[in-house]
């Protein structure tokens, strides 16, 4: 057997050759996918007894307000809760299934779920799919080891922080953090402080809007702040009304009954060939 008809296994490095395609495939006319940004400010906190999540309720697909007040905070467990950023159905479709296996762990263990737990099964999920699942997460709870937050990006990586923001109104919410956090707040202070942060995404972030939804986790306790702040309330109602055009009317109610089936029976000698 001649040597170059032997497998030989790539050398390490860079591989350019998908460059070199895609190069190929603009010269031949293909515009390649644009990049989509996402719409939402989510952001979380650890406080003195435990975690305080917080979100925006808009969802925005392109320059249309699709949904004025949608739920960004998910639940995971009686203790854990994760706030998404992204592509609703992934954020959706990736919480409820890792919800789903937190559930049968602690039916299996039958003992409360870890957040080191539902991280690792978010991480890997995420990372096997190299990013295509759209879902940036911020992930919190409080487990018998304490308080935690953890964000997660969509390629599979994860930071482990004090207070943490995602979406594109992140960089206006952690410029509040950075200014006013501190460690040991108490409870009306943090949620005082969340509630601040998401207001300055909802302001200076067209893709964030709406109102202030809220979750603190404490041990043994969470509680859903749906709608805890409503900082753009409608203002103007036309004088003169809106009119609608009229929906389809019904032109006929009456039902006929369908016709009894009746069989045919041919009578007559057959035809000869």
């Amino acid at each position: 057997m001649s040597q170059s008809a032997v497998d030989v296994p790539p050398k390490g490095g860079f591989s350019f050759d998908l460059c070199k395609r895609n190069d190929m495939l603009t010269q031949k006319g293909l515009k390649a996918p644009s990049f989509l940004k996402t719409g939402t400010t989510i952001v979380g906190l650890i406080f003195k007894d435990g975690v305080i999540l917080g979100a925006d309720t808009r969802a925005t697909e392109g320059p249309i307000v699709a949904d004025k007040n949608c739920e960004k905070i998910h639940y995971m467990a009686p203790n854990i809760y994760c706030c998404g950023a992204g592509t609703a159905a992934d954020t959706e479709a990736v919480t409820d299934m890792v919800s789903s296996q937190l559930r049968l762990h602690r039916y299996q263990t039958s003992r409360d779920s870890r957040i080191i737990t539902a991280l690792t099964l978010l991480k890997k999920h995420l990372f096997s799919y190299q990013g295509h699942v759209s879902a940036a997460l911020v992930l919190g709870g409080v487990d018998i080891t304490g308080p935690h937050l953890h964000t997660i990006y969509p390629h599979g990586s994860t930071d482990t922080l004090p207070f943490a923001t995602m979406g594109s109104g992140s960089l206006a919410a952690m410029s509040v953090f950075e200014a006013k956090y501190k460690e040991g707040l108490t409870r009306d202070e943090g949620i005082k402080l969340v509630a601040e942060a998401i207001c300055s995404g909802i302001f200076n972030d067209l893709g964030s809007g709406s109102n202030v939804d809220i979750c603190v986790i404490t041990k043994g306790n969470n509680e859903y702040l749906r709608n805890y702040m409503e900082p753009n309330p409608r203002t103007y109602v036309s004088s003169k009304g809106y009119s609608f055009t009229k929906k389809t009317e019904v032109l006929l109610t009456k039902i006929t009954p369908l016709l009894e089936r009746v069989e045919i029976t041919e009578v007559g000698e057959a035809m000869e060939e």
